[in-house]
């Protein structure tokens, strides 16, 4: 049985930072390309940030670029979101999801086939 597993999410102010990581079991993560979405109450899940298998290729949705980043750890078969500099509009459920294949349509969620239960992030003003 896959499992995705989110982690690291709470409660911060604006301007604070927070690390969420994804992890996996039944299925080996560092074989598939990973993607972050958020879902804000209301909104429709958005993309957030991918990265590819090898960890050589990484998309930051505009509206975090500079702010978020993206990284793996093939070797703990982990994925790392790390969001500095956080507002009050960054508040969502943050999901972790991976597909395989090619490391495009990234921004679709109908493309990743493995899905986490999704970790709360609320930033205060």
């Amino acid at each position: 049985q896959v499992q995705v597993v989110e982690s690291g999410g709470g409660l911060v102010q604006a301007g604070g930072s927070l690390r969420l990581s994804c992890a996996a079991s039944g299925v080996i993560l560092r074989d598939y390309h990973v993607g972050w979405f958020r879902q804000a109450p209301g909104k429709e899940r958005e993309f957030v940030a991918a990265i590819s298998w090898t960890g050589a290729s990484t998309e930051i949705a505009e509206f975090v670029q500079g702010r978020f980043a993206i990284s793996r750890d093939n070797g703990k078969n982990t994925v790392h979101l790390q969001m500095n500099n956080l507002k009050p509009e960054d508040t969502a459920v943050y999901y972790c999801a991976a597909k395989d294949q090619y490391f495009s349509r990234l921004y679709s969620p109908s493309e990743y086939g493995y899905w986490g239960q999704g970790t709360q992030v609320t930033v205060s003003s």
